[in-house]
């Protein structure tokens, strides 16, 4: 598993307001790391999508707010409190604030990530 500091490439330019995106389409796979590409970046949370080469994961560490994960291609398990669950291509889990979580490597996989950092005031 690696650590997100490691083998980590990241684009943080917003993506065109007002059109369609195929979103599992604007990200590819990079060999051995885990690519990171930010959709919207506000004060108030942020958009991602990142792909994840076979054997690639991320390691554990807890946010302080909720994050919602969707899968949109491949499968992965998501780790949170200790509780794993595998999720499939259309799947999504919340992972609530302050909760340990990890990203097992599985094989390769895309996802969206929603942080919500409103409503913590």
């Amino acid at each position: 598993m690696k650590n997100e500091e490691t083998n980590e490439a990241e684009e943080s330019s917003e993506f065109e307001k007002s059109k369609a995106h195929i979103i599992v389409e604007i990200i590819e796979y990079m060999a051995n790391s885990v690519v990171i590409k930010t959709i919207i970046k506000k004060s108030t949370g942020n958009i991602s999508i990142m792909s994840f080469d076979s054997g690639e994961g991320l390691t554990e560490k807890i946010s302080p707010f909720d994050t919602f994960v969707q899968i949109i291609e491949g499968k992965a398990e998501i780790v949170i409190n200790k509780i794993s669950n595998l999720l499939t291509s259309g799947q999504g889990i919340i992972i609530p604030a302050h909760s340990s979580n990890y990203i097992k490597p599985n094989g390769r996989f895309k996802m969206i990530s929603t942080v919500i950092k409103s409503g913590y005031e």
